[in-house]
C-alpha cells in the first residue's frame, strides 16, 4: 500500500512543497496530494485582466531575484524564459512633497552621509542626528526594529526611510516589529555598534552583482503558482480544489485528514487557521498559533489618462507613517513594467497596514481615499478611467519582537509527522515562502525515510 502526504493550502508555499515532494519521491510509493478550499490556487498570487491588459497583478507583482528561491522555482517549472525585470527602480518618498530616496541605503539604513546630506527628505536637524550615529554607545533594543533605528539615527531616519521601506514590505509598524525577522538589518546590528559604518562596510565589501534585482513572469505572478502546480502534476502529485479540510486527527503513528489516512501532513495555511485544525490533538500548539497577529491591505488599481511629468521614469513612492491617512504607497505600474504600458497609465495604490485598519471600510471609501490622496501627493487631479479593488484581509503576518523565541516554541510543540510552513513562520514574500517550503519538503522526506 502506498503512503500518503497531504498538504493543506494552495498558496505558493503549499504548491512548492507538493512540487518538490512529487519530484523527489516515487509516485508508486508515496501519494502527494494538495487540498485547497477555494476554486483557485495561488493564494496571494493573483493576476487578472485590467484596462485592456491581459494580466495585471492584484497582489505581489515581483519577487526578489538576488536570492535564488523564486528564480529556481521558475527554472524547475519551465517559466524561466517568461521572466522579465522592472524597466525602472527609482522610487520616491512623500513628505511635504515627493523626494528621491537617497543613495547608499540598506533597507533605509544610511551608509553614505554625503548622499544623505544632499537629500531634501530630512531636515538639517535630522541629518545632524544621523551623522552622530557612529559616536553613540550601544543601545538595548529588545528585538524591536523601530527602537534600534530611533536610538541610533533619530526619528526622521526611522520614519522617513527605514519604516517607510520596511513597513511597505511587511505592512508593518516597525516600532512593533522583530529586528531578527529583517535579516539584512539584523546582520548589521550583530557584533557591531555603528549601523552606519556597518552599512558602509557591507556596501564596499559586496561583490558586484549583475542581473536584475526583481523579476516577474510577463503573464503575472499567478503564473508562478500555476507552473508549480503543473510541475507537481507532471511528477504524479495531485492538486484538489474546493477541498476544504475540516478535521485533523492522530491515527497511531500517522494521521487522519477528514478520515483519510496520511503518513505526514503539511499545513501551509496561516497560523490562526492551522490552530483550528490542530486544537483537538495538540492544544498547546493551537494556543501558540492562534495568538498570532496579522494586518490587512487593499490594493486599488487605477487606469489614469496620464501621470504628471514630475514622476515620469519613477517606479512609485512611499508614504511615511506620520503622513499616512489610508494610503501607504503607490506603484506606477506602467512605468515599472514595460509589458503593462498602453495609451493610459496603470497605478496601484496600497492602503492599510498594522495599526491602520481598513477591513470595516467599504470599496467606495477605499477608492475615494486612493484617488484623493494620490492626487494630493502628485499635486494633480486624478480621474481614473478604470478601477479595481483587491482586498487582502489579514494577509500579512506581523512578526512581533521575540518572534524567533515564539517560533522555537512552535517547533518544539509540533507533533511528529506534522509540518508547518508559510508566511506565518520564517519570512514573508515569495522567495521566503518558497525557501521555507523547500526546507519543509526536505523534512517530510526525512520523516518518511525514518
Amino acid at each position: 500500500m502506498s503512503r500518503r502526504v497531504v498538504v493543506v493550502g494552495g498558496g505558493i508555499a503549499g504548491l512548492t512543497v507538493v512540487e518538490r515532494l512529487s519530484a523527489t519521491v516515487d509516485p508508486d510509493d508515496v501519494c502527494v496530494e494538495l487540498r485547497e478550499r477555494s476554486d483557485r490556487i495561488g493564494g496571494a498570487l493573483r493576476t487578472s485582466p485590467f484596462a485592456g491588459r491581459p494580466g495585471v497583478d492584484e497582489g505581489a507583482d515581483a519577487f526578489l531575484a538576488r536570492v535564488p528561491h523564486g528564480t529556481a522555482l521558475a527554472e524547475r517549472t519551465g517559466l524561466q524564459a517568461e521572466l522579465t525585470s522592472p524597466a525602472t527602480g527609482s522610487a520616491l518618498v512623500w513628505h511635504d512633497g515627493l523626494h528621491r530616496i537617497p543613495d547608499g541605503l540598506l533597507l533605509g539604513v544610511p551608509g553614505d552621509l554625503v548622499s544623505l546630506a544632499r537629500s531634501r527628505l530630512l531636515s538639517v536637524r535630522g541629518k545632524v542626528r544621523a551623522a552622530i550615529e557612529p559616536l553613540l554607545p550601544n543601545v538595548e533594543h529588545g528585538d524591536s526594529l523601530g527602537t534600534l533605528i530611533r536610538a541610533r539615527f533619530g526619528d526622521e531616519v526611522h520614519e522617513r526611510l527605514v519604516d517607510a521601506l520596511v513597513g511597505s514590505i511587511y505592512a508593518a509598524d516597525t516600532d512593533r516589529f522583530s529586528l531578527e525577522m529583517v535579516p539584512q538589518l539584523a546582520s548589521l546590528a550583530t557584533g557591531q555598534r555603528s549601523l552606519l559604518l556597518a552599512a558602509r562596510r557591507a556596501r564596499h565589501a559586496a561583490a558586484p552583482v549583475s542581473g536584475p534585482i526583481f523579476q516577474a513572469p510577463t503573464s503575472g505572478m499567478e503564473a508562478l503558482a500555476t507552473a508549480a502546480a503543473a510541475g507537481a502534476e507532471r511528477a504524479g502529485g495531485v492538486i484538489r480544489r474546493l477541498a476544504a479540510v475540516e478535521s485533523l486527527a492522530l491515527d497511531g503513528a500517522g494521521w487522519r485528514v477528514d478520515d483519510d489516512p496520511a503518513d505526514a501532513v503539511v499545513l501551509a495555511t496561516p497560523a490562526v487557521d492551522s490552530a483550528r485544525l490542530v486544537a483537538p490533538t495538540n492544544p498547546p500548539l493551537a494556543s501558540l498559533l492562534e495568538h498570532t497577529e496579522r494586518a490587512s491591505v487593499a490594493i486599488i488599481t487605477l487606469a489614469v489618462p496620464k501621470l504628471p511629468a514630475s514622476v515620469r521614469g519613477m517606479s512609485g513612492y512611499l508614504v511615511p507613517k506620520p503622513a499616512q491617512r489610508l494610503v501607504t504607497a503607490a506603484s506606477f505600474g506602467s512605468q515599472k513594467w514595460a509589458h503593462w504600458r498602453g495609451p493610459d497609465d496603470i497605478v496601484r495604490v496600497s492602503l492599510g497596514r498594522d495599526g491602520l485598519p481598513i477591513d470595516d471600510l467599504d470599496d467606495a471609501t477605499l477608492v475615494d481615499a486612493a484617488v484623493r490622496e494620490l492626487g494630493g501627493h502628485l499635486g494633480d487631479d486624478i480621474e481614473p478611467t478604470a478601477v479595481r479593488v483587491s482586498r487582502w484581509p489579514q494577509a500579512f503576518p506581523q512578526y512581533r519582537p521575540g518572534h524567533l523565541g515564539w517560533l522555537a516554541s512552535v517547533d518544539a510543540a509540533t507533533s511528529p509527522g506534522l509540518f508547518l510552513t508559510g508566511a506565518s513562520y520564517r519570512g514573508i514574500g515569495v522567495p521566503a515562502c518558497i525557501a521555507d517550503a523547500d526546507r519543509t519538503a526536505t523534512a517530510v522526506v526525512a520523516h518518511l525515510t525514518r
